[in-house]
């Protein structure tokens, strides 16, 4: 097989602190006291590799680094510690959150053409691509709307059909079946077995565990920033249903 993504020794880390609002005497202070800031591990020593073709789930507790992960992967986070390798001939398409990436002042279709230039698509690739991400959407006439009047579902709905319509080598995938409405889920549903089928990478994080088991090659299970079990779908949540039910 071939690999397409490689992870060495990666580990991330936050400032509990770097999301406030701190005052020139605050930090002074805790300077004179000899205060030290305080850490959260998110991701410790993480290390796997993942070969083209290959469908993992990313399994865990909310805070278990799952999502942190994916961002490393895509490139948004950098690890303060080791190294993260994507076959640089691969296109690589993160679908992290409902519109990531979307300018809320743009139409649906302004944002299109954007994401898909972001990504490498030029304009007329893009043009050749739109009615399939109009059609899979089904968002009528909200396409030529501004995206910061849309509904989280219609997010999703646009988000999806952009991602999975560009043909991506490497899709990242964070609880997006999470969201929207039965009909929509079970279209996702369907267009991601194609995907898979087709050999796209797909690594997708979900606390759906029955689909997860049904759709991927291989799961990775976290905890505490570490991957505390990793291999065939089945032994891997059999593992993790046991803990649950011990707690």
């Amino acid at each position: 097989m071939q690999e397409i993504i490689k992870i060495e020794n990666v580990s991330v880390r936050f400032d509990h602190h770097a999301t406030q609002h701190r005052s020139l005497r605050t930090t002074l202070s805790n300077l004179a006291k000899n205060r030290r800031a305080e850490y959260f591990e998110a991701l410790k020593d993480v290390s796997f590799t993942i070969d083209k073709g290959e469908t993992i789930g990313l399994i865990g507790r909310n805070g278990a680094g799952k999502s942190t992960l994916l961002r490393v992967i895509a490139g948004v986070i950098k690890p303060q510690l080791g190294n993260v390798i994507v076959n640089p001939s691969s296109r690589l398409v993160p679908l992290l959150e409902l519109g990531i990436g979307f300018q809320a002042e743009l139409t649906g279709r302004e944002n299109c053409f954007l994401a898909g230039a972001l990504m490498g698509l030029s304009k007329k690739q893009i043009q050749a691509k739109l009615d399939g991400i109009i059609k899979f959407a089904e968002i009528g006439d909200f396409m030529d709307e501004a995206v910061k009047t849309y509904s989280s579902g219609m997010y999703a709905r646009l988000a999806f059909s952009l991602a999975t319509e560009i043909e991506p080598d490497i899709l990242l995938l964070d609880e997006i079946l999470g969201v929207g409405d039965m009909f929509f889920i079970r279209k996702c549903t369907a267009r991601m077995q194609k995907m898979i089928r087709s050999g796209i990478t797909t690594i997708m994080v979900s606390h759906n565990l029955d689909f997860l088991v049904t759709q991927c090659s291989r799961l990775i299970w976290l905890e505490h920033g570490q991957i505390r079990l990793q291999g065939e779908p089945k032994m891997v949540a059999d593992a993790y249903r046991k803990l649950g039910d011990q707690k």
